[in-house]
């Protein structure tokens, strides 16, 4: 007996994946979470670095540079005729490190704070279920009278 049943298209199961709580929990994640980036990485720019600078001496972490030679070609040069050099910028890279510590570190306390008031909620609602849980009723006087006589009959 065959069963004719249509299975669903490609498109079909795509969208019911699409539409499933977990997958549009993750989009609406990773927009707030790229949006949260450039907050950092503006609290790293704009307020954090400057102060470090005025630490290192008045140093901008984004001038921090090395010029590396160009080793198997003319010098490039771009439409003012300036040379184009070629920079290797770690003052960026440092940057971007302390950027994603900041982040990270955010991250930790969010995550931390999660799961203490999951914590909180999971023992509220434990001591809620041992209030209402009511103590067993005391026997009746026809199951105290049995149980005597069980009793009287095993000893014998």
């Amino acid at each position: 007996m065959k069963n004719n049943m249509k299975k669903p298209s490609w498109w079909e199961e795509f969208m019911a994946f699409a539409v499933k709580g977990n997958a549009m929990a993750l989009a609406v994640g990773t927009i707030i979470g790229a949006a949260f980036s450039t907050i950092t990485k503006s609290l790293t720019d704009d307020i954090i670095m400057p102060i470090v600078a005025i630490f290192m001496g008045g140093i901008d972490f984004s001038e921090l540079k090395i010029t590396l030679p160009r080793l198997f070609s003319e010098p490039v040069l771009d439409e003012a005729g300036n040379e184009i050099l070629n920079t290797l910028n770690y003052g960026n890279f440092i940057s971007a490190v302390i950027n994603f510590f900041i982040l990270a570190l955010v991250v930790f306390f969010l995550v931390k704070g999660l799961n203490k008031m999951a914590e909180h909620g999971k023992k509220k609602e434990e001591e809620e279920a041992a209030e209402k849980e009511p103590e067993p009723p005391a026997p009746s006087a026809e199951e105290v009278l049995l149980t005597e006589i069980r009793d009287l009959l095993k000893t014998r």
